[in-house]
């Protein structure tokens, strides 16, 4: 007798292969990078919704190597088709993430096929499945550095010149290595494999987990960037003294404030962001009032007796281990983020005592947000001057450029590891 019982029929998604899931995130988090400009930190909430950890991270590495490499990896796509596809068509994004897993990554090539072509919905699927075994079989490779975006390499080109240009290339060819910043000098004992360029600094090959790290749990230090730490090395121990830590989240430069002996009031407009700052402090045992207020429109009760302002910039200097900024900011950003830092920069001035310190600083390469800002500052208010560095207050390698300014270029140490792109200028108000 028949069986007469319905047939079930299975829908697409139950027929997909497994490992989708962060792959379609990846896709989310390009287009809302690429289309929208979103950072790729905001653009995560939104796209791993339901992610489990390994996949999340998965989805994070996928869309960051083939941020970090798509000039190179569209180059590869061009050179194999008769007609170039449209930047914005989905086979051209699918083919963007498949070749970074295929050529960064080194997943399977048979898991980079099956799980790009129920990415395409519809589109040339022949199309993408022969650029992809062709990619195999031609055993394509990329080269040894990753190309900047031409807007960014021009501008970097007129800013710093070319030989500029080709260290970017080669510090964004690979995620940075691991940075830790100490509330006291550690043991060296207790990090044999690390390198100390710094004191109370050690850095770590990239690759490991934060948290299974020794101490973590204790809280002695944090991840910081060694360029990051430069600000608050310039204001030295506290003891005692008020600082306003302003833009102050997530809180690397509020937790070295706090180790140095400073009575911190840390401030900003984000609630999410101080949310973190919060966890961090509770974390490492260290303390701080914190306060969320945009500075745009807060002031301090009192002045105090010195400012470290951190200033909301392009971020083209973390691009290393953000590799979407570069393909997000354009001029006319850098522009508002100049406007904006002006601002802030004059605002902050007025709550400094006389004879107080002010420190300026921005994670850009770009002149508008550094050079050019202070310039402009000390034209305005010419009784200010600029504080060099003193011997010993900086790791031997960084040294002030003729300003008494500190920059921070692609390149330097290059040989340990490099460093996040920064500007740092360290301002005496006048005594009175």
């Amino acid at each position: 007798m028949a069986d007469r019982r319905p047939v079930r029929r299975r829908s697409p998604r139950e027929a997909e292969p497994p490992g989708m899931s962060p792959r379609r995130a990846a896709l989310r988090l390009m287009d809302a990078i690429l289309r929208r400009g979103d950072p790729l930190d905001v653009a995560m909430h939104a796209a791993a919704q339901g992610l489990t950890g390994p996949d999340r991270a998965f989805a994070i590495a996928i869309a960051s190597e083939a941020l970090r490499w798509m000039v190179d990896i569209d180059a590869l796509i061009d050179g194999a088709t008769a007609q170039i596809l449209p930047d914005d068509v989905k086979s051209r994004a699918v083919l963007r993430i498949a070749l970074a897993q295929l050529l960064v990554l080194k997943s399977p090539g048979h898991a980079v096929v099956s799980t790009a072509l129920p990415l395409v919905d519809g589109g040339p699927r022949r199309l993408v499945h022969a650029i992809l075994s062709r990619a195999q079989t031609e055993e394509w490779q990329l080269p040894d550095r990753a190309t900047l975006p031409l807007a960014t390499a021009e501008r970097w080109a007129e800013q710093w010149g070319l030989a500029m240009v080709e260290a970017a290339e080669a510090g964004w060819s690979a995620p940075p290595p691991i940075d830790l910043s100490f509330a006291v000098e550690p043991d060296p004992r207790e990090w044999p494999e690390a390198v100390s360029l710094a004191p109370r600094q050690r850095r770590l090959p990239r690759g490991q987990a934060v948290e299974s790290l020794p101490g973590y749990g204790e809280g002695g230090w944090w991840v910081q960037d060694l360029a990051a730490s430069l600000p608050a090395r310039l204001l030295g121990t506290g003891e005692g003294r008020t600082v306003l830590d302003l833009c102050a989240a997530p809180g690397g430069k509020t937790m070295q404030l706090a180790a140095a002996g400073w009575k911190i009031i840390a401030v900003d407009a984000s609630t999410k962001r101080l949310e973190r700052l919060g966890a961090n402090m509770a974390r490492t045992g260290l303390s701080a009032e914190i306060v969320q207020g945009d500075i745009r429109s807060w002031e301090p009760v009192a002045p105090v007796d010195a400012i470290l302002l951190d200033a909301p910039c392009s971020a083209t200097g973390i691009f290393r281990r953000h590799p979407d900024v570069l393909h997000r900011i354009e001029p006319r950003q850098i522009d508002e983020m100049a406007s904006l830092q002006a601002a802030l920069l004059a605002r902050a001035a007025n709550w400094v005592k006389p004879g107080g310190v002010l420190v300026y600083a921005t994670c850009s390469l770009e002149r508008a947000e550094g050079e050019e800002q202070i310039s402009a500052f000390l034209k305005a208010n010419p009784s200010w001057s600029v504080e060099a560095p003193r011997a010993g207050e900086l790791p031997a390698a960084i040294v002030p450029d003729r300003d008494g300014f500190i920059r921070t270029l692609p390149g330097l140490l290059a040989e340990e590891g490099g460093l996040d792109g920064f500007f740092v200028a360290r301002l005496r108000a006048p005594s009175g």
